[in-house]
């Protein structure tokens, strides 16, 4: 693929994989199919989903800090 300025552009980076566990991590109920432990009162059902928020941003910050072009 080219950019609009005529130079080549890949979006092949090895980071890109990263952006799986997001997807993954909520997908995998059997880690979060409980009553216990609860975090503040809120059952572990709550609090997990609260936390794959934060590992969303995370993985998606990293990969784009990984794979910005730097001029």
């Amino acid at each position: 693929m080219t950019t609009p300025n005529g130079g080549d552009r890949s979006d092949r980076s090895p980071w890109n994989w990263l952006l799986i566990l997001p997807i993954v991590l909520p997908l995998l109920t059997f880690l979060y199919n409980s009553d216990e432990p609860r975090l503040l009162g809120f059952p572990l059902f709550y609090w997990f989903q609260f936390s794959c928020i934060a590992v969303g941003v995370i993985c998606t910050t990293i990969v784009y800090q990984m794979t910005k072009r730097r001029r």
